[in-house]
């Protein structure tokens, strides 16, 4: 059996961004998740079809996940055996965002109800079946994870990132100056230095082994 890495890409990303996680992870067979679910509920039936077939081939298999691939991960992969956690600026609290992104469009919570769905000014697509659902469904997390979060993230407050590891017990790391999308160089070197320090602490940590 090989031990086996799931790259799950954020929202806009593409499955081919796993590459650049294979000098870090040499010993793993690593995969990019190349999905089309767009709401949790059908990531919940694609993530799960995929994770049976890699797992067939694989035992000890971590998952690196971002920004909204690390929210449906949690939805769709929380009751499997996941050796820990990589979750980079994960979404974690989809009903404030949803509510939040209703205030920056200045729609109310009623007139969604109403529609239905409306497309805001600024190109999101906001759904009344979406926020019910996350009403209903909190997320249940209990694997052992490692949570990378930039101070400037515009989409979860560091309040919300907070309680979140205190409530799942992960491991948060914050960049003072990072933003949502990791993508610059600064950030990107710091990505690489969290993961690298995290695989140098894993013999002193039995939780993330």
């Amino acid at each position: 059996m090989k031990k086996g890495l799931i790259y799950i890409h954020g929202k806009g990303g593409t499955a081919e961004e796993a590459e650049r996680y294979r000098p870090l992870f040499p010993e793993y067979d690593l995969v990019g998740l190349d999905y089309h679910a767009q709401t949790p509920w059908d990531a919940r039936e694609e993530f799960r079809l995929f994770w049976d077939s890699f797992s067939m081939g694989h035992d000890n298999i971590i998952i690196i996940a971002n920004s909204l691939g690390a929210f449906f991960a949690m939805h769709a992969l929380n009751d499997k055996k996941i050796a820990r956690a990589y979750l980079i600026s994960p979404v974690v609290n989809m009903e404030k965002l949803i509510l939040n992104t209703l205030q920056w469009a200045g729609i109310s919570e009623r007139e969604l109800m109403e529609k239905g769905v409306i497309k805001t000014a600024f190109g999101e697509v906001l759904s009344w079946d979406y926020l019910s659902w996350v009403r209903t469904h909190p997320v249940s997390w209990d694997i052992p994870t490692l949570i990378l979060y930039g101070a400037n993230d515009h989409l979860q407050s560091i309040n919300i990132i907070r309680s979140f590891a205190t409530q799942t017990g992960a491991n948060l790391t914050i960049m003072k100056d990072g933003g949502h999308w990791f993508h610059t160089q600064e950030e990107l070197a710091f990505l690489d230095r969290w993961i690298q320090d995290s695989i140098s602490n894993l013999n002193s940590n039995s939780k993330f082994l």
